[in-house]
């Protein structure tokens, strides 16, 4: 799984699109299909699935074929028990009838829907950590009992290692920077629990280590996918065959897609962001913050992506009125914390969205020292008569301010270095004048753009103005 550090926020579809999703998954479908066949003569064994001679009938009904339809209509049918759709009545004698949660999946809400597909999911993530069945066969003894001693097998481990896998995959769906709903290559999601963030050219031993998560992964994908947490093309058979096989058609090992791809479906993404939360991770979701004040939207998307936050503000002042949101903007954007730079970035980035009925309430801030100055660029951004001209210890000081905003949202990006680059170029004299602005910043900005601009002249200019700065600053 991820650290403890929030996750991106996520975008998910509404409950009800989630709930008809769920429903429409292969493996809750039968398993309300079995519920409602079931009845007083079906029967169960001893651990609560069904009897051996139920399980013709249960494979017809559901229209499955092939070799591993038995195992289906059994997994369909211990689904149906664990997610309450079923219940044993007398597990002595075998009986059972409906459950409670049945009648969930056509008369509840979409909410109670996907509260009994979350449990089914738990069942298969469970199933997907358990050796298959050939090993299983092949570890029993004279009496029949699986050996699993002999298996090399460690459940909380398998656990464990399905979770990180599923959590990497769940921050590769959510970053900005990731494939978004496109798919992950498997040998990239196999790599990232194997391979060290420090190793350059992987050895045969870490690729070795890779290839064997790769195979575990395949078949826990396929396991997977029928309760609708991913889509999953598994690996091509063709690239497994053994050398000594007899040649067939020519196998192209560059294509990447031939090793497995698997993407998360928009039910996997609000499933995962489920369980994350019951573990205790921070995932937040675009669309939480929109009953709450303007303090807690630009405290809240400070950690925001900027297509994250812009969609999160849209939602906000989608329920306001432009003129009263803008001033509560503006308020909540004050402050002299560490903080306050960048709330106040995010603040300037929402008012963008605002339109001109706005203005009032930024004429009212222009002789503000905090907000007076991005004030000033949205009203002559559009066009606003009588805008009063900044002063220069105005101009610096919002230099300061929107350089620290960009530290505290980006760190060392190439787009901080460009501004860096380009304030130094523009400004003749910069650092002399700059280490003077009275702003909680000044001495952090001036050292970030001695780190950060390439001309040593000039990064020791920033260095030298960031001492001063100290200096002055009393530290």
């Amino acid at each position: 799984m991820p650290d403890s550090s929030p996750l991106p926020p996520v975008r998910l579809r509404p409950e009800a699109e989630l709930a008809h999703a769920a429903l429409s998954t292969p493996l809750l479908s039968r398993a309300a299909r079995l519920a409602r066949w079931a009845g007083p003569e079906t029967r169960v064994d001893a651990g609560g699935g069904l009897a051996e001679e139920q399980l013709p009938a249960a494979v017809e009904l559901l229209g499955l074929t092939g070799d591993d339809a038995v195992a289906h209509a059994s997994e369909a049918w211990r689904v149906a028990v664990d997610a309450g759709l079923v219940e044993i009545v007398d597990e002595e004698a075998g009986t059972v009838r409906a459950g409670a949660e049945l009648g969930l999946l056509t008369g509840g809400s979409p909410h109670d829907v996907l509260a009994v597909w979350l449990t089914a999911l738990e069942t298969v993530l469970a199933d997907a950590s358990v050796p298959d069945l050939d090993d299983l066969v092949a570890a029993m003894d004279e009496d029949g009992e699986v050996d699993f001693s002999s298996l090399d097998w460690d459940p909380d481990a398998e656990a464990e290692f399905l979770d990180g896998v599923l959590g990497n995959l769940y921050l590769l769906t959510v970053s900005e920077d990731g494939p978004g709903e496109g798919p992950v290559p498997l040998p990239a999601l196999a790599a990232s629990m194997i391979v060290p963030d420090d190793m350059g050219e992987p050895t045969n031993d870490v690729l070795e280590q890779v290839s064997d998560a790769m195979m575990r992964l395949d078949d826990q994908f396929r396991t997977l996918e029928p309760v609708g947490l991913v889509e999953y093309r598994p690996v091509d058979e063709a690239l497994m065959a053994d050398a000594d096989d007899e040649p067939g058609a020519p196998v192209d090992d560059t294509d990447v897609s031939r090793y497995g791809m698997v993407r998360l479906t928009p039910l996997g993404v609000y499933g995962l962001r489920a369980r994350l939360l019951e573990a205790g991770f921070g995932a937040p979701a675009v669309g939480e913050l929109v009953d709450k004040g303007a303090d807690a939207l630009l405290d809240g998307t400070s950690a925001f992506g900027q297509s994250a936050a812009r969609a999160e503000t849209e939602q906000w002042l989608a329920r306001r009125e432009p003129l009263a949101s803008a001033r509560e903007l503006l308020a909540a954007a004050r402050g002299a914390d560490p903080g306050a730079p960048l709330r106040r970035l995010r603040c300037q980035q929402a008012l963008s969205l605002v339109g001109a009925e706005a203005e009032p309430a930024l004429r009212e801030v222009l002789d503000d020292p905090e907000l007076g100055g991005l004030a000033r660029v949205w009203l002559s951004e559009r066009g606003a008569a009588e805008v009063p001209a900044p002063s220069e210890e105005l101009v610096f000081w919002l230099t300061v301010d929107t350089v620290a905003a960009q530290l505290q949202a980006e760190g060392n990006s190439d787009e901080l270095q460009a501004l860096v680059e380009g304030l130094a170029e523009q400004h003749s004299g910069f650092f002399s004048a700059a280490w003077r602005v009275d702003h909680p910043a000044t001495a952090d900005v001036l050292e970030a753009m001695g780190r950060l601009h390439p001309d040593k002249k000039v990064a020791k200019e920033a260095r030298k103005a960031a001492f001063k700065a100290r200096s002055q600053q009393g530290g």
